[in-house]
């Protein structure tokens, strides 16, 4: 199973406008974003400690949703 940091990256789009792509900018340059993870848990609590740069949670979730569908397929 890939990290879900691995997963996030294939929506990073410098100037991308759109939440997750935004989430996935702001996640490529944190240097102590859990990179390795595969854990729900562990990276929730982390963006809610440290994730300034994401505005809602429910962007985290909805791009945890896309990881299961794809770790599934």
């Amino acid at each position: 199973m890939k990290s879900f940091y691995h997963f996030l990256m294939r929506y990073r789009q410098p100037g991308d406008k759109a939440e997750i792509a935004r989430f996935a900018n702001e996640a490529y340059t944190d240097h102590a974003f859990p990179k390795q993870s595969t854990d729900y848990h562990e990276i929730s609590s982390y963006l809610e400690m440290n994730g300034h740069y994401i505005n809602n949670m429910s962007t985290f979730d909805q791009a945890w949703d896309l990881y299961l569908q794809h770790e599934q397929a």
